[in-house]
């Protein structure tokens, strides 16, 4: 299945401005990007990069530094379109696309997998994020496409029945975590495996739970 993600170069995880330098903000959603480029490898997927400037990396890159809406939904009409050739499979038929954004640290190939199966059996299988976005998904239908604004998750979902698509919402923490907040950064050293999380332990993060709840702290 082709995965296409998302990556911002020119300034990514701005959010994090108040505990990461510009420099480590780059350095971290690298980390997260790898992360979530190794998950979709070892979950049968076949990534590509849509980022906003160029990138190196393994994988192919499109730039397009137009905003989200715009530049995710020129891929989904260049391998959707409307019944067109260039995501169509032996039979004729429409192969999946998924969206997965570049910030999801916790993503496992197995999250993925469950995402992956569920967009071959719907139209449009969705994996929310915490707040109402849209942190992932897996289209068929050649006439969804996006729209990043607000709760996403729920025009998404509108989307899909305004144009009869069947619909599958994909519940899972991993997927459903993304990395915007300082926050967020907990999650992180709680639950991942992977660079993102090597990066916070070699910048001094480390978890405090001494006054009864968990809290992130820098040496």
């Amino acid at each position: 299945m082709e995965v296409i993600v998302p990556f911002s170069t020119d300034r990514p995880k701005s959010r994090l401005s108040d505990a990461l330098s510009p420099e480590e903000r780059r350095e971290f959603a690298r980390a997260m990007l790898d992360d979530v480029l190794d998950a979709v490898v070892a979950a049968g997927g076949d990534p590509r990069i849509l980022a906003t400037d160029a990138v190196d990396l393994d994988h192919p890159v499109t730039v397009d530094d137009r905003p989200l809406t715009t530049a995710v939904n020129a891929a989904l009409g260049a391998r959707l379109g409307t019944g067109g050739e260039d995501g169509a499979g032996i039979d004729g038929s429409l192969e999946p696309v998924a969206v997965v954004m570049a910030d999801l640290a916790l993503a496992t190939p197995a999250a993925l997998r469950r995402l992956f199966e569920a967009g071959r059996d719907a139209d449009v299988a969705v994996a929310p994020g915490r707040g109402g976005g849209t942190n992932a998904f897996v289209a068929t239908h050649p006439e969804f496409r996006v729209d990043y604004h607000g709760a996403s998750y729920l025009d998404h979902r509108e989307i899909a029945a305004e144009i009869g698509a069947d619909f599958a919402a994909v519940d899972s923490h991993r997927l459903g975590t993304d990395v915007d907040e300082p926050a967020d950064l907990a999650e992180v050293l709680i639950h991942g495996e992977g660079r993102a999380a090597t990066w916070l332990r070699g910048a001094g993060f480390a978890l405090d739970a001494s006054e009864g709840r968990v809290a992130v702290t820098r040496e």
